[in-house]
């Protein structure tokens, strides 16, 4: 983020979102050089944002602050406890949404509107003000008003059902799809562009991201594939779910793993002369090997027994010397020792 340090200083943001989405798109505001005026309303009336209490420690509960969650996420704000419910606390708000750039916001669809600070409101005290909705499934169809989770989100936008092994057992990813790319990301373009629109032109925009319908946009490989051949990608047998021997994970001697991604050919024949297997060379995807077959996977089969011979260790010090695309598949708490990740 060095490079855009500063490039939104002078912008004002009112966030008013809780949990995980909104904060993490606003903290990379904040990171990019705005002012965040993080909101939350008094703590007796559960008006607080719940991550403060998310992974909370001794440690934290002595020191009196926060988890370390909400600090993580809300790091560079100014925190200002408002009471929305309240006309005094609507009437700070509104003062302050008239000198601000964005509000962000992830209430369900309505009830901004209710506590009479929706957009029309919002656009006509300040034109120039972009207001930014993150929502589960939008603001206008009929599941608008349902409650969800990053979870519900990846389901209904068709990526969960994807996220399987060869025998169709749905795993549940650690890493929140819907909540970071559907909402964050999502959120964050979409408040970018409207600024720019609103330097330009003076007249701010109303942004509604839905998770689920931005995961879904994202979606477009198996997608693709569903338009040109009328079936959705089955799970573990396409080419880049595992039914093509040059791209996988493949388990080692020691129960580790290693991440395969040899999808050129040249990535490829690298990858089975390192193996010791130059026979292999011609059985690749671009050569008519048809992932998800029984070739396919006999071949997968093969690769595998190779791999599995040797530890994670022993293949990423040999594929260190080897163009061919293959890493080892490492913990977070590896990250730091490893060269990607050094500064510098």
């Amino acid at each position: 983020m060095t490079s855009d340090a500063g490039a939104l200083c002078g912008i004002t943001v009112i966030d008013l979102t809780r949990l995980l989405p909104g904060p993490l798109a606003t903290r990379h505001l904040a990171e990019m050089g705005a002012t965040v005026l993080k909101i939350e309303g008094p703590a007796r009336d559960g008006q607080e944002d719940g991550t403060r209490h998310m992974g909370l420690t001794r440690a934290d509960r002595e020191a009196g602050r926060p988890s370390l969650t909400f600090r993580a996420l809300n790091e560079g704000k100014q925190l200002h406890e408002i009471d929305l419910r309240s006309d005094a606390g609507r009437a700070r708000l509104l003062e302050l949404a008239r000198g601000a750039d964005l509000l962000v916001e992830g209430f369900r669809p309505g009830v901004m509107e209710r506590l009479g600070l929706g957009w029309e409101t919002l656009h006509a005290l300040n034109p120039r003000l972009v207001v930014c909705a993150i929502t589960g499934y939008g603001q206008h169809n009929a599941w608008s008003h349902r409650a969800g989770h990053d979870i519900n989100y990846i389901a209904m936008a068709g990526v969960l059902e994807q996220i399987a092994t060869i025998d169709g057992e749905v795993a549940v990813p650690n890493f929140q799809i819907g909540d970071l790319m559907g909402g964050t990301q999502a959120a964050v373009s979409g408040m970018l562009a409207a600024l720019l629109a609103a330097q330009r032109s003076g007249r701010g925009r109303f942004v509604d991201v839905s998770m689920t319908h931005e995961v879904h946009r994202h979606h477009v490989l198996a997608r693709i594939t569903l338009e040109a051949t009328g079936r959705t990608p089955a799970p573990g047998r396409d080419l880049l779910s595992g039914g093509a021997p040059c791209y996988g994970v493949y388990r080692c001697a020691d129960g580790r793993f290693v991440a395969v991604g040899a999808l050129e050919m040249k990535f490829w024949a690298a990858l089975c002369e390192a193996l010791g297997h130059p026979e292999w060379r011609e059985r690749h995807w671009s050569r008519g090997l048809v992932p998800g077959g029984a070739d396919s996977m006999a071949l997968r089969g093969a690769v595998a027994a190779v791999f599995a011979s040797q530890t994670m260790a022993h293949w990423a010090a040999l594929f260190e010397r080897v163009d061919a695309c293959v890493t080892p598949v490492l913990r977070l708490d590896e990250l730091a020792a490893h060269p990607v990740h050094r500064s510098g």
